[in-house]
């Protein structure tokens, strides 16, 4: 990276990923949208809210739950309102961990995040 851009950029940060299995891999857009989901009761608004389309939402939801062999998300059976979706016990838990370990890892790395912004020379 050239010296001008690096003096542009004034943070660094984690971005984690975590491989549970071949194919079942949660970061943070999946976290992002659990947290939506918790938040507006409803798929479709937490896709309006991340931005992304209703069909996209619901196929990273699919997968995973698949992916867990049990939900992350569930429906809720509607009424007068009509249904929505909630987390899960798993799905809440999986939140929760997941930011737990982002915790964990930036607290961790902080210091070498620094580093790397640091100019050439400095400690």
């Amino acid at each position: 990276m050239a010296q001008r851009d690096m003096a542009q950029r004034t943070t660094a940060h984690l971005s984690i990923r975590i491989d549970i299995g071949p194919d079942n891999r949660v970061g943070p857009g999946k976290v992002l949208l659990l947290e939506m989901i918790a938040e507006h009761g409803s798929i479709s608004a937490a896709g309006r809210a991340v931005g992304m389309s209703y069909r996209r939402a619901w196929m990273l939801i699919d997968q995973m739950n698949t992916g867990f062999g049990q939900p992350v998300v569930e429906a809720q059976v509607g009424g007068k309102a009509g249904g929505g979706a909630r987390l899960s016990p798993l799905g809440t838990d999986l939140v929760a961990h997941y930011r737990a370990i982002e915790r964990a890892a930036e607290k961790a790395a902080a210091p070498f995040l620094a580093r790397l912004l640091s100019p050439p020379g400095e400690t």
